[in-house]
C-alpha cells in the first residue's frame, strides 16, 4: 500500500463520517510473561488508515468539510530505546513518512486531545475496546466539558467507529486482494510443505513446523491464527491448538493454517490421509463434506446470504448423514430439528481480511445483508464425529473439514484458493509424495 492510498481511506472515512472526531488508538502492548512481551501487531483500524505499527500511537482524524486532517500521536525519537528496541518514526517521521498532517509526541496526548474535541458535535470511537485507553478519552472529554462555561461546546453525540469504518473495510479493493492472493499463495505452499511432512510416526508439531517454515519463507510476518494440526481425533475437535501427537498410519489430518502478509489474512483447511489413502468410512464423510462445499459456494453471489451459504451446507450434509445412517428420519423434519448439530456445530462461514474473522455486520435490521462484489469470506463445512459418538464404530474420531477462501465477484464468486489440493485422488497423490 502506498501513502496515497492510506490518504484515500482516511477521505472516504471522513465522508462516511460527515462532520466529527475519529480516534483511533494502537493495540496495546502485552505482556507474555514477566518483562517479557508478545510480538507486536497493530490494531487493524490503525493500520488501515496510516501503514502506522509501531505501539503506543493514536490518530485523530478531523472531519470538518473539503481535506480531513490527520493528527498522529507517536513515541519520539530516543536514541537510547532505539538500540534495544529498534528505530522510531518520531514527530518528524510521523509527517514525512506516514502523511499525518500533524503530529505529537505521545506524551503530549492529555493535554492536545481536549483541544481537538472542542467544538466537535460528534465524536467516533469504539468504546469498550480497550478500557485503560477509555479512560484517557473519557478524561479528554470531562475536560471539554468542564470549558463549557467560556463558550466552548463540547461534543454530544458518541458513535461507534466500527459502524462506519468496518463498512468500509469489509468492501476490498484491487491493492487489497492483491495482499489476500498472496498471502494465500504462501498459504498454498505451506499446505503442500505439510502434506510431505505428515508421515506415520511423525508428530503434529513437525507438521506445524514446516507450515510456518513455508510461510516465513514464503516473505509472511506471522501466521494469521495459531494453526490447528489435528491428527485421528484431534481433527474432531474444532480449535484443536495443542499440535503435540504423534500420528498414525491411516489416521485423517485436519490442518487449519493461513499465513497474515501485509496485513491480510488468508484461512485456508484441508483434511487428508496420513500415509495417502482414505479408507472407506473416511472416504464417504469426506466426499460428503466436499458436496457440502460445492453446493455452499455456488450459493455466493451478490444478493446472496451467508445464511443461504450455511442452509445450503446443512441441507447436503443432513441428507448425507441419513444415507450413511449417522442420524435418522425425514430430511426436512432432521433439519428442522438439527439433528445434525451433533456432527455439525459451527456456522459455514465468516469476512476475511484484516483480521481472520473479519469486521462487518452479518446482519441489517434483523435481516442477513445481502453480498456484495468485493467481499470475501470463507467457506468451511465439516463433520466432527467424536471417538465416543453414539454411532456404529466406523465412522468415530474422523473429523473432517474443507475450507476455502472465496472473493464475490460481480456474476458470482471466484474460490481464492482453488490451487490448493481438494479432492480425493489429489490428496491422496500430494500425500503420498
Amino acid at each position: 500500500m502506498t501513502q496515497d492510498s492510506y490518504s484515500a481511506r482516511r477521505a472516504r472515512l471522513a465522508e462516511a463520517m460527515g462532520d466529527g472526531v475519529a480516534i483511533v488508538p494502537a493495540a496495546p502492548v502485552a505482556i507474555r510473561n514477566n518483562d517479557v512481551e508478545h510480538s507486536y501487531r497493530q490494531d487493524s483500524d490503525l493500520y488501515y488508515l496510516t501503514g502506522f505499527e509501531e505501539p503506543e500511537s493514536v490518530l485523530v482524524l478531523i472531519a470538518e468539510g473539503g481535506a480531513p486532517r490527520a493528527v498522529l500521536f507517536v513515541r519520539p525519537r530516543d536514541p537510547e530505546r532505539e538500540v534495544w528496541d529498534g528505530s522510531r518514526a518520531g514527530v518528524e517521521g510521523a509527517v514525512e513518512r506516514f502523511g499525518a498532517d500533524e503530529a505529537f509526541p505521545i506524551t503530549e496526548l492529555s493535554e492536545q486531545l481536549p483541544t481537538l474535541l472542542l467544538d466537535r458535535a460528534r465524536v467516533f470511537y469504539r468504546l469498550g475496546r480497550d478500557r485503560a485507553f477509555d479512560e484517557r478519552f473519557i478524561s479528554a472529554l470531562v475536560t471539554v466539558r468542564g470549558r463549557a462555561r467560556s463558550g466552548v461546546i463540547a461534543p454530544r453525540e458518541l458513535v461507534d467507529l466500527g459502524a462506519v469504518l468496518h463498512e468500509q473495510r469489509l468492501v476490498k479493493g484491487p491493492e487489497e486482494l492483491e495482499a489476500m492472493r498472496q498471502a494465500i499463495a504462501i498459504s498454498r505452499e505451506a499446505h503442500a510443505a505439510a502434506m510431505r511432512a505428515a508421515r506415520p510416526g511423525a508428530y503434529e508439531y513437525e507438521v506445524e513446523a514446516a507450515i510456518l517454515q513455508a510461510f516465513y519463507a514464503g516473505g509472511s510476518a506471522r501466521p494469521a491464527y495459531d494453526s490447528i494440526v489435528g491428527s485421528g481425533p484431534n481433527a474432531t475437535v474444532l480449535h484443536y491448538r495443542s499440535n503435540r501427537r504423534r500420528m498414525g498410519d491411516g489416521e485423517l489430518l485436519l490442518i487449519d493454517a493461513g499465513c497474515e502478509l501485509a496485513y491480510y489474512a488468508s484461512d485456508v483447511t484441508r483434511t487428508f490421509p496420513v500415509g495417502g489413502t482414505f479408507s472407506g468410512p473416511q472416504r464417504a464423510i469426506y466426499e460428503l463434506v466436499l458436496r457440502a462445499q460445492k453446493a455452499s459456494m455456488a450459493e455466493v453471489r451478490p444478493g446472496g446470504t451467508l445464511d443461504v451459504v450455511h442452509d445450503a451446507a446443512v441441507r447436503v450434509l443432513t441428507e448425507g448423514l441419513i444415507e450413511l445412517g449417522l442420524i435418522e428420519g425425514d430430511l426436512d423434519a432432521a433439519i428442522e430439528e438439527k439433528r445434525y448439530r451433533p456432527f455439525y456445530m459451527h456456522r459455514t462461514s465468516h469476512w476475511l481480511g484484516m483480521d481472520v474473522h473479519d469486521v462487518g455486520d452479518y446482519y441489517r435490521d434483523g435481516a442477513p445483508r445481502p453480498l456484495e462484489p468485493g467481499f470475501v469470506l470463507t467457506v468451511e463445512p465439516g463433520l466432527y464425529i467424536a471417538e465416543d459418538a453414539a454411532v456404529d464404530a466406523q465412522w468415530r474420531g474422523i473429523g473432517v473439514r474443507i475450507e476455502d477462501d472465496v472473493l464475490v465477484t460481480t456474476d458470482g464468486f471466484e474460490n481464492l484458493s482453488a490451487a490448493i489440493p481438494k479432492t480425493v485422488d489429489d490428496l491422496e497423490a500430494a500425500a503420498r509424495a
